[in-house]
């Protein structure tokens, strides 16, 4: 006998469902739970998601099947979602996506071009062929890349010639450079949205961020030359979230230093593993630069994208 399926909007208070029902997709997929609650709570909390019309949970026999969310906050025509499914729930999994499509349509209404965007796992819980069936197409994948840490080990690097860094901390303008930097550095890359300061912060959840892992570095008659940004807010790992050094800058070695810097740093602090995620694509050839640090591919994700026609 089939289980009955129902779907209702995600409130503030299923987060550590959610949270459950994805280290579960994660077990199957990657082999280690790696979700973290507040990573799910800001999700819930993101200020351009109503989760009252921008998410769905799926039940089948009373039990957590599926989740998903749809936001936009990436410019016009634009929308981006999350779908998650325990494998074997076709309906659910079709389902969670004809909401999803749904209200990507009305979020996109007006914009010409508009698409709807989803990363999944290159070997998902997801049928594939669903999204296929569906019109969509994968345009990209990024490696999600680890390294191992050890106190002894990764000791701090020498700088350039000249290169000096300072972290963010508590000062305002500091900040606000950051931003800066990155929205110089990142502009080319696949995917990235241009976002003014306040934004920037909420898209990065700036709550839970600390400032002074947060790096600029500076040359002598060239000022600041890059920006590195790391988190130490997962439980499974420290984080590399931008590493950005300003164009005409590249090809000096100022990359490899700040990214062995956030080494360094974490492994003092006693994280045994740093990640981050990159654009396999990616022109700057940073998927070199981590390779010759000795960063591996940890796992790797598609972004299927989905043309957004009025009529469905």
């Amino acid at each position: 006998m089939t289980a009955m399926l129902t779907v209702r909007p995600a409130g503030p208070g299923d987060a550590s469902d959610i949270c459950a029902l994805l280290n579960a997709v994660d077990m199957i997929e990657i082999g280690r739970p790696e979700t973290d609650l507040g990573t799910v709570e800001a999700d819930l909390r993101h200020p351009d998601v109503d989760l009252a019309t921008d998410t769905w949970l799926a039940f089948e026999g009373g039990r957590l099947t599926g989740y998903a969310l749809v936001w936009a906050d990436s410019g016009p025509g634009r929308v981006d979602g999350d779908h998650y499914v325990l494998p074997g729930r076709p309906a659910a999994a079709r389902l969670l996506l004809e909401r999803m499509e749904a209200r990507a349509r009305k979020l996109a209404a007006g914009a010409p071009g508009g698409t709807l965007r989803l990363q999944c796992n290159v070997v998902p819980t997801l049928d594939p062929a669903l999204l296929t069936g569906r019109g969509y197409r994968p345009v990209r994948r990024h490696q999600v890349m680890t390294r191992a840490l050890s106190p002894t080990a990764d000791l701090p690097p020498a700088p350039p010639a000249g290169l000096v860094l300072r972290h963010c901390g508590a000062d305002e303008a500091d900040r606000r450079r950051a931003h800066a930097l990155v929205e110089e550095t990142f502009a080319g890359h696949f995917g990235h949205v241009e976002r003014a300061y306040g934004p920037w912060l909420d898209h990065l959840d700036a709550r839970a961020l600390d400032w002074s892992l947060v790096w600029i570095a500076s040359l002598p008659g060239e000022g600041d030359a890059a920006v590195l940004l790391t988190r130490d807010d997962r439980t499974s790992m420290a984080w590399v979230s931008h590493l950005g050094v300003r164009e005409r800058l590249r090809g000096r070695g100022i990359g490899g230093f700040l990214l062995r810097h956030g080494f360094a740093v974490h492994a003092a602090r006693g994280r045994d593993t740093v990640g981050l995620g990159v654009d396999t694509r990616n022109e700057t050839g940073a998927l070199a630069l981590y390779e010759a640090h000795g960063m591996g591919l940890h796992y790797a994700v598609d972004t299927w994208e989905l043309p957004l026609h009025p009529q469905g």
